[in-house]
């Protein structure tokens, strides 16, 4: 029968001891400390860990194998992960353990778990096959490994401040008949030590092209750089070095800048699974021309006409500020009746020499711009003066005949160029010179409604007329056949006697009326 674990003492270390000396094995050069053995059939198996009087592990070996009647034969820690691959078992039990992915400086945590378990033991080696914990004891001199957790089933270890060194395979190891190894593997992440944006020019001018680049030192694994302008994505070239077990990441981006990139954001993002939300940015700084647009501030709306007064308003937007601004007269001198004070420009009264072309003109330091105002001037608003109406009535057609003079000014109105382009046409306001003609539309309403009506009329009568005449010509006396034959008689008997037909033929007469 094995011995249980929780007999361990004195007892089985002396016994363990005269099997020592009983076998007397040279191989060994270390002290052993045996923990328990068993009895299969006529062999024996005994296990033992190995440790040095500073109890640090044996650099030989970490498990030996001793067998009696055949023999005794050691067997290497590397035969024993060759007979027991990653997650193998015996005897219905199994070995669990997941790899462990940690950010440099955090906390690690390996856990050997034991399904179906007898109370074998279970012991944790590091990448160099040194023993970290032998069940619930520490023989490794390394203060960062702390027992979590010990039990039958589990043992479970952390480790504290990872770093890169520390990454590798550390192997779980069950003592059972075969003995039993899994491994797990500790990946350890190194976020970016630094991220910088570096920018071929500080002050770029509109149209030019430049050339931005983003550097990510020092992590691992190689890191992912996105380009954003704004909350506009764009894609970048980029390049990875190598050194030791460390990458470098350099972006390039080239961006082709205009006006409206001045105090966009450039932001440099990192994708890493060690970090999130790493970014930098830098502001561009773009200079562009003036940007010139002519207003205009009286009248407000409406038509330019002839004696009244225009005042207009250059604004002009640049970078640097504009600091030359002036008015002048395309294609033609300045009447000397304008007044320019600084961006405004005033005619006190207005005529027709004054039409043309008026132009401002605004630079700075990167170049000139301009906007155009193209100014006609239309006659002065005239009186209209109020219908007159001629009525003319017969005695059969009542007649109205309207005559009405009306004057009215053309719909169209001076309007402003804005910078290098042509606006339509303004139709404004044009009460002031349409007051009269309101009344004489009014006028002219009536007149049609009369002449309407006296159409109806006319017709009315006309078809009366039409009417009378034609019974008129259908009005006198009627003839029967009564008196047929009676036209040559010389007195009233003999036409009675002589009519036709006499009294025996009276059924037969018959009366006509038209």
């Amino acid at each position: 029968m094995p011995l249980a674990p929780r007999a361990w003492g004195r007892p089985a270390l002396s016994l363990a001891r005269t099997e020592q000396r009983r076998t007397q094995t040279p191989s060994v050069k270390c002290p052993l400390f045996f923990f328990f053995f068993r009895r299969l059939g006529e062999k024996q198996l005994c296990v033992a860990l190995l440790i040095s009087s500073p109890l640090t592990v044996c650099s030989q070996c970490s498990v030996a194998l001793f067998r009696s009647a055949e023999g005794l034969k050691e067997k290497d820690t590397s035969e024993e992960q060759a007979a027991s691959p990653r997650g193998a078992g015996g005897d219905g039990q199994n070995l669990v353990t997941e790899d462990v992915t940690v950010v440099e400086g955090d906390v690690a945590t390996i856990s050997c778990r034991v399904k179906n378990s007898d109370d074998s033991v279970i012991q944790l080696l590091n990448p160099n096959r040194q023993t970290i914990y032998f069940r619930d004891f520490r023989p490794l001199k390394d203060s960062r490994f702390q027992l979590v957790n010990f039990s039958n089933s589990e043992l479970r270890v952390s480790l504290t401040n990872v770093s890169i060194s520390d990454e590798g395979r550390y192997f779980c190891q069950l003592y059972t008949d075969p003995p039993q190894e899994i491994y797990t593997t500790i990946t350890v992440l190194v976020p970016p030590r630094n991220l910088v944006i570096d920018i071929q020019k500080e002050i770029a001018v509109e149209g030019e092209e430049i050339e931005l680049n983003c550097t990510a030192m020092a992590s691992r694994p190689a890191t992912t750089i996105r380009w954003f302008k704004g909350n506009k994505e764009l894609t970048g070239k980029s390049e990875v070095e190598q050194w030791s077990d460390m990458y470098t990441v350099t972006s390039q981006l080239v961006l082709k800048v205009g006006r409206e990139d001045d105090g966009v954001p450039v932001i440099c993002l990192v994708d890493h699974p060690a970090v999130k939300d790493l970014q930098t940015q830098r502001y561009l700084e773009v200079m562009y021309k003036p940007q010139v647009r002519v207003s205009q501030n009286y009248p407000v709306q409406g038509l330019t006409r002839e004696g009244e007064p225009l005042e207009l308003t250059c604004a002009a937007f640049g970078k640097p500020q504009p600091t030359d601004m002036r008015w002048l007269r395309v294609d033609d001198e300045m009447p000397q009746h304008v007044v320019v004070s600084g961006s405004n420009l005033l005619i006190s009264n207005l005529n027709k020499t004054d039409n043309g072309t008026y132009r401002c003109e605004a630079s700075n330091a990167v170049g000139k711009s301009h906007a155009d105002y193209m100014l006609f001037v239309y006659d002065p608003p005239t009186t209209i003066p109020p219908p007159t109406t001629t009525t003319t009535t017969t005695t059969t057609i009542p007649t109205t005949i309207t005559d009405t003079t009306a004057t009215t000014e053309p719909a169209v109105h001076g309007f402003t160029q804005l910078p290098n382009s042509a606006e339509e046409l303004d139709y404004g306001d044009l009460s002031d010179s349409r007051a009269g003609e309101e009344g004489a539309i009014r006028s002219v309403d009536h007149a049609v409604v009369g002449g309407v009506v006296a159409v109806v009329v006319f017709a009315m009568l006309c078809l009366l007329i039409i009417l009378g005449r034609y019974f008129a010509r259908h009005k006198g006396t009627y003839f029967t056949h009564e008196a047929k034959g009676a036209d040559d008689a010389a007195d009233a008997d003999t036409a009675i006697i002589n009519a036709e037909g006499g009294q025996n033929n009276s059924e037969e007469k018959k009366e006509y009326f038209i």
